[in-house]
């Protein structure tokens, strides 16, 4: 039987100390509360990252805060709480342009993620400026959820949907994209991340050459945003959509930057309160950008959650949590490399912390649990990203992913376990 706790490769110098003025690993884990609990018996090691994020105390104590002392209705009210939630709310607005190097707060739109934001744009935008023969560009690599809603459009305005292929590696394939583009097309939405190959895209130069045909870019930065910087005028998109729970925010939150030229003339989504200037039963005048955009309350403590997280953030040195996540997934490829019969999926040399891999003798389901046992947290399925796992012949894949607050002990545990199935088989 192999020695299942053999030394693992050496490990990398990662870390760049800090915190005031940079960052570490180990004391950003003080700042979350679940990373210090037991499951099964053994310390937890959370690689379920691109599922959803952990929160740090300072997400939880902004939502304990608001709740205990100033939890009201925002925008309508005459009284010193409805206030006092107003102007956090609208202050998460802000920190969110801020924090996407938007022009203004008022581009910014909140949803309930990118799921939603996605759809917003779909059945709005999409509605009004899709017809019979245009094309909607999608890479194989895309998430369902930008998918799906294309799809559903497509059908209703009689567009297509066009895949754009990948390479082998898992990079989307620039020549047959730019072969694909045309007169016709009229969208090309692109995932800023993927979120089960890690494949980062070279967004900027796909969305210049689309401008060049007269189409609209939305970018998918769902898994992007929690992992480096982004500039949505350096990156010439015309729609950026985050989710919250992926960023260190609360589930439910998201939010949609639109370039304000196109936000201004894409008609409501939904009606009822907050949307609107007047009501009556001859006509009804909207509010102004983005508020037409959200009808009905929004959800409020979300806000302040994600500006709280958005904070927390933004007051580490973000490159030098770019350099260490980079080298926290060098060291776990390395790492990886040393379990018998173990497969890593896409290649691609631009890419987040993403690991998704197969094991031979063993099916994803199984992997997940045995992992599980050691208390050690990843996802097993098809991640919501069927296309691109069909790219390599599978239906299923186990997948670890990465975020700021993992470290070399996470991915020698990970191994450590995963060489300890492969001898029990």
């Amino acid at each position: 039987m192999p020695d299942v706790s053999a030394p693992l490769v050496p490990r990398p110098s990662v870390g760049v100390q800090g915190r005031p003025g940079g960052f570490t690993a180990e004391s950003v884990r003080q700042d979350f509360p679940v990373l210090h609990r037991t499951v099964n018996g053994h310390p937890l090691v959370w690689l379920d990252n691109a599922a959803t994020t952990q929160k740090p105390r300072q997400v939880i104590e902004a939502l304990t805060a608001y709740y205990s002392t100033a939890n009201s209705n925002i925008h309508r009210g005459a009284h010193t709480m409805a206030r006092e939630a107003t102007e956090a709310y609208e202050a998460g607005r802000a920190a969110v342009a801020d924090f996407l190097g938007a022009p203004s707060p008022d581009d910014v739109v909140f949803v309930r993620g990118t799921t939603e934001a996605v759809n917003l744009v779909a059945q709005t935008w999409g509605r009004a400026h899709l017809g019979p023969g245009d094309d909607i560009l999608v890479p194989v690599l895309e998430h369902h959820s930008n998918i799906v809603p294309w799809q559903l459009i497509a059908k209703e305005t009689r567009a297509r949907v066009v895949p754009v292929p990948l390479t082998r590696n898992g990079e989307i394939d620039q020549d047959a994209y730019a072969d694909l583009l045309s007169a016709r097309t009229r969208l090309v939405v692109i995932s800023h991340a993927s979120n089960v190959l890690g494949t980062v895209p070279p967004v900027k130069e796909m969305t210049a050459l689309a401008h060049r045909y007269g189409a609209r870019v939305l970018v998918d930065g769902a898994q992007a945003v929690a992992h480096f910087p982004v500039d949505v005028l350096d990156l010439g998109a015309d729609f950026y959509a985050l989710s919250g729970h992926k960023l260190f925010a609360p589930t439910g939150i998201g939010a949609l930057y639109t370039r304000q030229e196109i936000l201004a003339g894409m008609a409501p989504w939904q009606g009822g309160g907050n949307m609107i200037e007047s009501v009556d039963f001859g006509k009804t005048t909207f509010a102004a950008v983005p508020h037409r955009m959200e009808a009905g309350t929004g959800h409020i403590s979300g806000v302040i959650g994600l500006l709280a997280a958005v904070n927390w953030l933004t007051s580490l040195d973000r490159a030098a949590v770019a350099a260490y996540e980079d080298a926290l997934m060098s060291y776990a490829l390395q790492a990886l490399a040393t379990v018998p019969g173990l497969e890593l999926i896409g290649s691609a040399p631009d890419r987040i912390a993403v690991l998704t891999f197969t094991l031979a003798g063993h099916d994803p389901a199984t992997v997940a649990d045995w992992l599980d046992r050691d208390g050690i947290a990843v996802r097993a399925g098809h991640h919501c990203a069927q296309p691109a796992l069909a790219h390599y012949g599978l239906e299923s894949a186990a997948r670890a992913s990465l975020a700021l607050y993992n470290t070399s002990d996470d991915v020698d545990r990970l191994v450590t376990s995963l060489r300890g199935l492969q001898a029990s088989a």
